[in-house]
């Protein structure tokens, strides 16, 4: 029997969907216990009265974040699902684990009154066809997308923070490295010096990006690899105009 009064015979006919999804490849490897609590979701979705093979859950979007929909393939299915009929329960551990965005998330919220989808937690059911669950839907959603907002904000501040001092380090162009006190300099590897001179050489002949990687693709010109020191060659030059120190 259903443990909550929104869930009718209705809902329990169609699938509960559990969506598991974590912002980073990073979160994904060191935030287990969000990963733990969001797969035991599916034991959620029995205790609300849905037998355990008719709960399907989606996690192919691990490692995505939720600031757009574009690139999350596990979201355009559960909507998809949602939109077919095919769906009585989508359990999130929170909203902003299915949408970060005001419009990914009224638009999930509005499909699932459409078809009389359910909503829930760890802690509450929502019916987005009853005014106060809808309500408490919109504000859930209006958090994830000011809590990501202030996120963006922090990381913003925080290098300009860095920039002002002095000590914002960004990733530098093949053949050059950074002292210990923070200097820009060659590579001390005459070989990667002159394969860099060379490229710089290349282009000042030949004015044009294109010309420059046809020219290093009939020499077949390879630099010597080092540890930490990254080819210079006929694909790297072709991913933007070279410029830098010369």
């Amino acid at each position: 029997m259903p443990s909550d009064t929104k869930i009718r015979t209705d809902h329990l006919r169609r699938q509960a969907v559990v969506y598991v999804r974590q912002s980073t490849p990073h979160q994904v490897r060191g935030n287990r216990e969000s990963t733990v609590r969001q797969y035991a979701l599916a034991a959620r979705a029995g205790a609300l009265g849905w037998p355990a093979a008719a709960v399907q859950t989606i996690d192919e979007d691990q490692g995505r974040s939720a600031a757009r929909s574009d690139h999350r393939d596990g979201f355009k299915r559960l909507l998809a699902e949602i939109g077919a009929g095919q769906v009585g329960l989508v359990l999130a551990l929170e909203a902003s684990r299915l949408a970060r965005s005001s419009v990914d998330w009224h638009r999930l919220v509005e499909t699932c009154g459409i078809t009389k989808t359910l909503l829930a937690d760890e802690s509450a059911v929502y019916d987005p066809r009853d005014p106060n669950d809808r309500l408490l839907l919109g504000v859930k959603g209006t958090l994830g997308e000011a809590e990501l907002m202030t996120i963006r904000c922090r990381l913003h501040d925080g290098r300009w923070s860095k920039a002002r001092r002095g000590e914002l380090a960004k990733p530098l162009p093949v053949g050059y490295v950074r002292t210990e006190s923070g200097a820009v300099v060659k590579h001390p590897d005459r070989q990667v010096q002159a394969r860099v001179q060379y490229l710089f050489e290349l282009f000042a002949e030949l004015r044009v990006a294109r010309r420059v990687v046809a020219r290093l693709r009939q020499e077949s010109s390879r630099s010597r690899p080092r540890p930490g020191v990254a080819r210079v060659t006929a694909r790297s030059c072709g991913r933007r105009r070279p410029s830098g120190p010369s």
